[in-house]
């Protein structure tokens, strides 16, 4: 097995969010899986051999929302261990509550998080588990 790299899924259909985050990680020693919206990430979780071991979901996206993602994770045998980080704007305090209550580990609001914050947040979760 060896010194396997950890793999984070982002899920986050604003490109240049996703970016600064995928180039974050990656820095980190992450291997990091993108998708960028949720009917493309519960594909992917799907078929990927190998699950993530933590999730950044964005709660505002296309075709599927963070939550309703969140519900179907959660719901999943494979999946609903993987620890899951709401990525939220500010004005999302309703939608925060419930994804805390479907079993999120913890939420991040953009604005107020740099992406070294970010990485704080998930070492502290992952290193944890």
């Amino acid at each position: 097995m060896g010194n396997s790299k950890k793999k984070i899924m982002i899920i986050e259909d604003d490109y240049f969010v996703m970016d600064i985050y995928h180039t974050k990680l990656t820095q980190a020693g992450f291997e990091v899986i993108g998708a960028k919206d949720g009917l493309e990430a519960l594909k992917k979780l799907q078929e990927e051999k190998q699950i993530p071991d933590l999730i950044l979901l964005d709660i505002i996206m296309p075709y599927l929302g963070g939550l309703e993602v969140l519900e179907k994770i959660k719901k999943d045998e494979q999946l609903k261990e993987i620890p899951v980080i709401l990525l939220t704007n500010l004005s999302q305090k309703a939608e925060i509550d419930r994804g805390m209550g479907l079993g999120a580990k913890d939420y991040l609001i953009k604005s107020h998080f740099t992406p070294s914050e970010v990485l704080e947040k998930i070492n502290g979760i992952l290193d944890n588990a």
